[in-house]
């Protein structure tokens, strides 16, 4: 099925970003595939707009059964963090498709309704107009331009006013890594912004905070008694670093064992947020792929 294929980077992209976890997605486009290969296409004018509906349709169905799931989930939900270094799977180097695939803007996304979710990636990521995606909703075109507008002014709210470049994320990264490991108290508060915040994921599996940490104050004070543990000072612990979801992140380790993924977003040349993710559930999809790396 050589025009599948083609289109799988795609419908990957789609689903990730529609579901925040790329081994769901997975699944979602597996799914797509048996449906195409066992489907008639003589009269199907758009292969791309095909499998983008089922796709989309098939994430739609799959949040509304997740809904419950996530409403008892333990702590702070955030996205399964991917590697994206050598990621043949993932599309798109617009701004747009750049900054949608990032841990903060999937977090974002959690902020609107599934079909909002929907129509605003398809439109402002992936460049479907309104006709196309009215179709794959099987909705009129009007209220697809609503449901975006109202998902663009909800993204808008939060969204960071300029993108860093990658050389400030890394500095910011790795000067956060070094103030953290000797215990510069200058350095982070130059570091971090007043009303930075710490999300921690751990699903309730790991010992992780299960609110957010805000504050400057608070997360230096966190961060720094992290280090004093002795976990942290054991001899097979060390970080590495890795580019997930397109922008780089520190991954910590035990010995072989990947612990957690924290990635950093960046506001006026900052620290604004920073997102660690600990679930073992959600790291053990990204040490898979850095077996195969």
């Amino acid at each position: 099925m050589e025009d599948f294929q083609n289109y799988r980077p795609l419908l990957f992209s789609i689903a990730y970003r529609m579901l925040g976890c790329a081994s769901v997605a997975e699944d979602i486009v597996q799914d797509a595939y048996l449906r195409y290969s066992s489907a008639s296409l003589d009269n199907i004018r758009s292969l791309k707009s095909y499998l983008s509906t089922i796709v989309t349709n098939l994430c739609l169905d799959y949040l509304k059964s997740a809904q419950v799931e996530r409403e008892n989930y333990i702590g702070l939900w955030l996205p399964e963090p991917l590697l994206t270094s050598n990621n043949n799977f993932i599309v798109g180097n617009s701004l747009e498709e750049r900054e949608s695939l990032s841990i903060a803007f999937l977090a974002l996304l959690e902020r609107l309704t599934p079909q909002e979710r929907a129509v605003f990636l398809l439109h402002e990521v992936f460049d479907y107009d309104y006709q196309e995606i009215a179709k794959i909703l099987d909705k009129n075109e009007s209220t697809c331009r609503q449901l975006f507008h109202r998902a663009k002014e909800r993204i808008d709210e939060r969204r960071p006013r300029f993108e860093p470049s990658r050389e400030t994320q890394e500095n910011l990264m790795m000067g956060f890594l070094v103030a953290c490991q000797e215990g510069d108290l200058q350095m982070l508060t130059n570091l971090l912004k007043e009303d930075v915040v710490v999300w921690s994921d751990s699903g309730g599996k790991v010992t992780a905070a299960r609110r957010p940490i805000l504050g400057r104050d608070f997360v230096i004070r966190f961060y720094l008694g992290l280090v004093k543990k002795s976990a942290f000072s054991a001899a097979d612990f060390y970080v590495t670093c890795e580019e997930i979801n397109g922008l780089p992140a520190i991954l910590t380790w035990s010995g072989e064992k990947l612990l957690t993924i924290t990635s950093f977003e960046i506001n006026d040349q900052q620290i604004q947020n920073i997102y660690a993710v600990a679930n073992p559930d959600k790291v053990a999809y990204l040490s898979k792929q850095l077996q195969t790396k």
